[in-house]
């Protein structure tokens, strides 16, 4: 942590406690207390996933990410609720705005979290003034870690929920995390894990006393030696507010019935990529130009493949713009095997840096 006069410097990790089912729990007072399931069109007989589910239906085993068809057997009492996009970026521009009422530099994450950058000597009294304010303004719950940088600040909101405050802090890590896994972590997934296992590492504390080098065969000359770091609990403790500007965007269709015709994807693919263009250029999502086309096959039950293809080596040769970006995506398409069924397709440009 870096020292300011007689300020410490901290990091806030403000976190909306079940966000979406919280939204849809204020505008359904009826529900509250009972298990809430948002997800998909909410028709738990669909393909589509858990978006996020209520305390109460976490109890029963849901889980974000889950199919709903699953979700409906581990609970089947649930109340099943759509999405509803514009609902959500609205509750979440209020608490974004309350944030920054703090004077604080606020770098937002999505909808229902975001870090806070700040100079105090007292960051739990600030997290509990911030927890009010957006429960004054929303009528919402949030959770508030606290570290030197914003790994910590981001686990930390793990031990703080639900409607808390926790800080972890360089001083405290290996006493909080060293005896659970690598992936306790923030960054470290299943598969890094299964690697670490295979050189003997299990543990955050073994990973924080491994030697760089010995990882950098394994993970590579760059990730090798960020990964101990990782188990140092080092990281960025600058806050960022510059505005979020989108790196991409697309559309995905899952489909309810296996498609098998390959002419249908391919129908399907050009569809789809008519569609993002529609979006991201009269309607300006972003100033930056088109780089890439990229296209994603999920094939039945569920194996998932991208391919991607630069936007320029269509341009030249098509008949407009439109007919640049689908080319683009049909010839991404080529890439993939056309003999298996397929249950979702998307299509996504990707902006120049």
């Amino acid at each position: 942590m870096g020292i300011t006069g007689d300020m410490t410097h901290w990091v806030l990790h403000v976190d909306l406690d079940q966000f979406l089912a919280a939204v849809e729990v204020l505008r359904h007072p009826e529900l509250r207390g009972q298990p809430v399931i948002v997800g998909g069109d909410g028709d738990p007989t669909k393909r589509a996933v858990v978006s996020t589910a209520s305390y109460e239906a976490r109890a029963h085993g849901v889980h974000s990410g889950m199919p709903l068809r699953t979700a409906a057997r581990r609970c089947p009492d649930c109340t099943f609720l759509p999405v509803d996009a514009d609902a959500y970026n609205a509750v979440s521009a209020v608490v974004m705005d309350t944030l920054r009422e703090t004077g604080c530099p606020i770098e937002v994450l999505g909808w229902d979290e975001a870090f806070v950058g700040a100079e105090t000597d007292d960051p739990e009294a600030l997290a509990r003034g911030i927890a009010a304010d957006v429960k004054a303004a929303t009528q919402l719950d949030c959770s508030i870690g606290i570290g030197d940088n914003k790994l910590q600040a981001k686990i930390a909101t793990g031990y703080a929920k639900p409607a808390g405050v926790y800080r972890l802090t360089s001083a405290t890590w290996l006493d909080v995390l060293g005896d659970r896994p690598p992936d306790a972590i923030w960054g470290i997934g299943a598969k890094t894990m299964a690697k670490l296992a295979a050189v003997g590492i299990t543990t955050v504390r073994s990973l924080a006393s491994a030697e760089p080098e010995s990882l950098v065969p394994v993970f590579g000359p760059m990730t090798g030696p960020w990964l101990v770091l990782l188990g140092l609990g080092r990281g960025d403790s600058d806050v960022d507010p510059t505005p979020y500007v989108p790196r991409s965007h697309g559309r995905e269709v899952t489909y309810q019935r296996n498609v098998k015709d390959w002419n249908e994807v391919v129908a399907e693919v050009a569809r789809l990529a008519r569609l993002v263009f529609s979006e991201v250029s009269p309607h300006e999502v972003t100033p930056r130009p088109v780089a890439r086309v990229v296209v994603k096959v999920r094939y039945a039950p569920f194996f998932t493949v991208t391919h991607g293809v630069p936007l320029a080596d269509f341009q030249a040769a098509a008949a407009g713009p439109v007919a640049a970006f689908q080319d683009a995506a049909l010839a991404a398409l080529a890439d993939f095997e056309p003999d298996r069924p397929v249950r979702l397709l998307g299509v996504r440009a990707v902006f120049a840096s």
